[in-house]
């Protein structure tokens, strides 16, 4: 017979049931913004004969970051320190490891709870940050080289990030401020996914001058998921179901509100007309920039980061954003280098100036605040902290990338067919097969002679599949029709 009480097992004394309830609550909330709420966002955005790529590419990620994490990863960002960027890599899976307490030991950190509501809290947040990194790469990275990017990348890139700020690495011990991941997770995807693109390349000259979003509608529900999942983003930082917990709920709808509201107007004043897809990016920047502040600043804080995000980021899209040498340098696809390198720089900033001391003392810190609370030095804190995570970032996405396309031996992006035809002929299903039947034999179908005459006809639908056109290379960052906002390039 095993040696163990059944009572410390069912209800051990350092657990509390509404922190674990809470936890677990946070965890699938945050979850629900990646599946199905980014998988359905992309596949809003872009045209509709790369919705099934868009929407696959962040399924599959969310599934292999899952099976690296409890290998591997979940301790080399938060088990005992190695070196003093990551944790000792190893296993997660063993039924005493899940049901002890979970601790932190690098920072010496304990919660209410067991280590497997830990793992999966902290998977969660690992998982949304390739999944981020995704939308850099749409309608073009191979299938196959994305597959071989996600491990890798979660392996050399996300476990020092998140090692160096939260698992008690040199950026934990130095100070640097990330309530829910500024800087691991939105500045280090926003990083990685501007680089990406820039080794697999531009989409297809047809796509890049003639990319309608085919259902503006389901962007908006996806967005709609990712605000409201925020709440579990932010909210279950503090590890425990803490008066910091609620403010940081708080804080974070106040900024996103304000930020949405910013740019719309932007948009009113600069183009005449509101945009959807605008809005959706200024809910994005908000949920950014307030993501490193949340619990630490006041609603007053949240309101000015809100009024920032919402006008920076704006400016970075549609100033440095249409110029076309930026363009032609990288095919960003959704805009991470402003929604989220932009906007998590722009969060991490002012945390330094605006974070109080109250603040900090919840989340269990010492109670020293920011720059209006007299720590002056906060500031250039900050600012270390997001060079390291842009700098980490740029050499390791550029290394991946490299090691796929040379030692591998993948493709980076899909070829000349591939790109015309899309989901036809790299996954040989239709988003909608409205004019099939329902029958998704889309590879079989473009095996007739006729092949060619087919993609022409496609060629014409396509280009009548919505009033928004993404990321032209004309630099107009929004619809071609007169009166649309220019600032809505894709969140």
């Amino acid at each position: 017979m095993p040696n163990w009480n059944a009572d410390d097992l069912v209800a051990p004394e350092w657990l509390n049931n509404g922190d674990n309830a809470w936890q677990l609550t946070a965890a699938t909330l945050v979850g629900l913004q990646s599946v199905p709420g980014l998988m359905i966002m992309y596949a809003g955005l872009v045209k509709k004969k790369w919705a099934i790529n868009a929407a696959f590419m962040v399924l599959y990620a969310f599934a292999a970051v899952l099976i690296c994490w409890v290998v591997w990863a979940y301790k080399a960002s938060f088990g005992e320190q190695m070196l003093p960027f990551v944790g000792v890599p190893g296993p997660a899976v063993a039924m005493n490891y899940e049901l002890k307490q979970a601790v932190l030991p690098a920072a010496g950190l304990t919660a209410a709870y067991p280590m497997s509501t830990m793992v999966y809290f902290q998977f969660v947040f690992a998982a949304i940050t390739v999944v981020l990194i995704a939308g850099a790469g749409l309608a073009r990275m191979n299938f196959l080289a994305w597959m071989a990017f996600v491990p890798l990348w979660i392996t050399l890139s996300y476990t020092v990030g998140a090692f160096s700020i939260w698992g008690g690495g040199f950026l934990y011990q130095m100070g640097v401020l990330d309530y829910s991941g500024g800087y691991v997770i939105h500045v280090s995807s926003g990083t990685a996914g501007f680089v990406m693109a820039y080794w697999v390349g531009p989409r297809h000259p047809r796509d890049r001058t003639d990319f309608y979003p085919n259902n503006v509608l389901l962007a908006l529900a996806g967005v709609g998921l990712l605000w409201l999942g925020w709440n579990g983003f932010n909210g279950g930082d503090p590890y425990t179901a803490s008066p910091d917990a609620g403010a940081a709920v708080l804080n974070t709808n106040i900024c996103t509100a304000m930020s949405m509201l910013t740019w719309t107007v932007l948009d009113l004043i600069f183009f005449k007309k509101p945009a959807v897809i605008g809005a959706v990016q200024g809910i994005i920047t908000g949920l950014v920039a307030i993501t490193p502040a949340a619990g630490f600043v006041a609603g007053w804080g949240a309101v000015i980061i809100g009024l920032c995000s919402g006008t920076i980021p704006w400016m970075s899209m549609n100033i440095l954003g249409k110029q076309r040498w930026f363009l032609e340098f990288s095919d960003d696809v959704v805009g991470d280098f402003h929604t989220h390198l932009v906007g998590g720089i722009v969060g991490g900033f002012l945390t330094g100036l605006f974070a109080t001391s109250e603040g900090t003392a919840a989340f269990a810190l010492a109670p020293t605040g920011g720059a209006i609370d007299g720590n002056g030095r906060q500031v250039w804190v900050q600012i270390v902290g997001f060079l390291f995570i842009i700098g980490w970032n740029i050499f390791w996405t550029s290394a991946i990338c490299l090691f796929i396309k040379y030692v591998l031996r993948i493709p980076l992006r899909y070829n000349e067919e591939q790109l015309l035809i899309g989901d036809g002929e790299v996954h040989g299903e239709l988003p909608y097969a409205i004019f099939h039947d329902g029958l998704h034999e889309f590879s079989a179908t473009y095996s007739r002679p006729n092949r060619h005459a087919d993609e022409e006809q496609g060629a014409v639908l396509e280009g009548q599949e919505g009033p928004h056109e993404i990321n032209s290379d004309d630099g107009n960052h929004g619809a071609k029709e007169a009166g649309a906002s220019k600032s809505t390039k894709q969140a």
